[in-house]
C-alpha cells in the first residue's frame, strides 16, 4: 500500500520516474493494481509504467546469456534491487512466467500493455498466447458483461499482431465463446477476418460450429459462408490454398447435407461459395449433393435444378459421370451425355496392331513404279524407310514395333494367369473325384 501511495503521489506531482525504476517486479505490480482506476485520467503516466513493465519482461526473456549485457544497458537498467533481478532470471526459465501476474490488468491496461510490447518488438507468438490465457482466465469468474468486454479487447489486440503468429484453433475457440455474448460488430468482423485469412489451414472440426440458440438447423452455415467470403476477399490466395479451401468446403457440405432443416438456398450458397477454378474435381461435391437430395425428398424440381447447376460436369471423373447420368434424383441427367470411357490399354494396342498390318502390306498396294521408288526393308528388328530423308515413317514403324512388344508381354501375362486358374480348377476337380468313392461307400 505504501508503494501504491508513492505511485499516486508521483502521478499527481509528475515527478521523475527514476524512483519507480528501482522498484522490484512485485512492488510495481502492487502499485499498478492499486492505481489502475486512479490513473484512468492519466493515460500518459500509465503508458510509461507499462513501458517499464515491458522492459522488465524483455530483460528476463532474453535469458541468462544476454541478461548481463542487458542489465548494463541504459535502456534496460530496470531495478536497483539485485534480489529482484535474480528473481527475474529464475522465473524466466519458463517463458510464460509473467502470464498469471498480469491477470490484474483491466481491459484498458491490457491494451496499453500490448501496444507497448509491440513497440519493444517482443515475441508476438508469446504475446498472442498471453492474450488467449488472459481471456480464458478472466472468464472463470467474470460476469456476462465483463466477458463481452474482455473478448472484444482480446480480439482487437490480436488483430494488431502478425496474422502468421495466431493459433487458428485458439481463434476458433474464441469465436465459439463470442457467439453467445453478442459482441460488437467491429470485433466480430475482425475475428472472422483473422480466421478467414487462414481458412485453408482449418479442419472440418473447426467449421462444425453449432447453430445459434433458437435455430432449428444443426450447424451455423451462415458463419461458414462469412468465413469463406473473408478468405476469398483477401485476394492473395495461392492455387494450393484455394484447392485446400475447396476440399474443406466439400467435406463441410457432406457433413451438413443430412440436416433435414437445412434450406436448399443455404446449401446452394455453400456450393457456390468457392470459385470453379479452385476445384480440379467435382466428385466430392456431387456426392454431397446426392446425399442432400436423398435426405430432402420433398424438394421441388426447380430447387434441384438450381443446385445441380452448381456442378461442373466436365470435372466429374468417368465413374462418377456414369453414376450421375443414371441418377434419377438429378432432373437434368437426360440432357447430359455419358462421358467417354478412356480406352483400355489392350484396346489401344490392338488398334496399333491393325495399323501395323496396314503399314506392312503397304508396298503391295502400290504400283510397280511406286514400289521401285520406295521400299520397306526389315532387318535385325529395326525399320528403315527408303529414301533416307523420310524419317516420319521410320518413327511410326519403330513406335509400332514397341507397341507390339508390349502387347506380347501383356498376352504372356494373361496366359500365365489363365494357367494358374486352370491348374487350381483341375486340382479342385481331382479332390472331388477322390471323395466320390467315400460317399458311395
Amino acid at each position: 500500500m505504501e508503494k501504491a501511495t508513492q505511485f499516486v503521489d508521483l502521478v499527481k506531482t509528475q515527478k521523475s520516474f527514476e524512483e519507480i525504476k528501482c522498484w522490484t517486479w512485485s512492488e510495481l505490480l502492487i502499485a499498478l493494481k492499486q492505481c489502475q482506476e486512479s490513473l484512468a485520467n492519466s493515460s500518459t503516466v500509465l503508458k510509461k509504467c507499462m513501458d517499464l513493465l515491458c522492459q522488465k519482461i524483455s530483460l528476463a526473456d532474453n535469458g541468462a546469456s544476454s541478461s548481463a549485457s542487458s542489465v548494463n544497458s541504459s535502456r534496460f537498467r530496470l531495478s536497483c534491487d539485485s534480489k529482484s533481478t535474480e528473481s527475474l532470471k529464475t522465473n524466466s526459465a519458463s517463458t510464460t512466467w509473467w502470464f498469471d501476474d498480469l491477470l490484474v490488468f483491466t481491459t484498458e491496461s491490457l491494451e496499453i500493455f500490448v501496444q507497448s510490447m509491440i513497440l519493444h518488438e517482443f515475441d508476438q507468438i508469446l504475446l498472442s498466447k498471453f492474450l488467449v490465457h488472459f481471456q480464458k482466465s478472466k472468464f472463470l469468474t467474470a460476469a456476462t458483461d465483463e466477458k463481452r468486454k474482455v473478448i472484444e479487447s482480446v480480439v482487437d489486440m490480436l488483430d494488431t499482431l502478425d496474422e502468421n503468429v495466431l493459433s487458428l484453433k485458439a481463434l476458433f475457440d474464441i469465436l465459439r465463446v463470442s457467439l453467445s455474448l453478442n459482441i460488437n460488430k467491429d470485433s466480430k468482423n475482425r475475428l472472422e477476418a483473422m480466421i478467414g485469412s487462414r481458412l485453408s489451414h482449418a479442419t472440418l472440426d473447426n467449421l462444425l460450429v453449432p447453430s445459434p440458440c433458437g435455430a432449428n438447423y444443426l450447424y451455423d452455415v451462415k458463419l461458414v459462408l462469412r468465413l469463406f467470403k473473408a478468405f476469398l476477399s483477401g485476394g492473395l490466395n495461392q492455387a494450393s490454398q484455394l484447392s485446400k479451401a475447396a476440399n474443406l468446403m466439400d467435406l463441410y457440405m457432406a457433413e451438413v447435407a443430412p440436416d433435414p432443416c437445412l434450406k436448399s438456398s443455404r446449401f446452394l450458397a455453400l456450393a457456390l461459395a468457392v470459385p470453379d477454378s479452385a476445384r480440379k474435381s467435382y466428385d466430392e461435391m456431387y456426392h454431397a449433393i446426392d446425399l442432400y437430395f436423398e435426405m430432402h425428398a420433398g424438394m421441388t424440381e426447380e430447387e434441384k435444378e438450381k443446385i445441380s447447376c452448381a456442378l461442373n460436369h466436365k470435372k466429374l471423373s468417368y465413374e462418377v459421370g456414369i453414376h450421375f447420368s443414371k441418377n434419377t434424383k438429378f432432373r437434368s441427367r437426360s440432357t447430359r451425355s455419358i462421358p467417354e470411357s478412356p480406352k483400355p490399354e489392350t484396346e489401344g494396342l490392338l488398334e496399333n496392331i491393325n495399323y501395323s498390318k496396314s503399314l506392312i502390306n503397304w508396298p503391295h498396294n502400290l504400283t510397280k513404279e511406286e514400289q521401285s521408288s520406295e521400299q520397306i526393308v526389315l532387318y535385325h528388328g529395326k525399320f528403315d524407310v527408303v529414301p533416307a530423308d523420310n524419317e516420319r515413317f521410320k518413327v511410326q514403324l519403330e513406335g509400332m514395333q514397341w507397341r507390339v512388344v508390349e502387347l506380347e508381354k501383356l498376352c504372356r501375362k494373361m496366359q500365365t494367369q489363365m494357367r494358374k486358374i486352370l491348374k487350381s480348377r483341375v486340382a479342385s476337380s481331382h479332390c472331388q473325384v477322390k471323395s466320390l468313392p467315400k460317399l458311395c461307400s
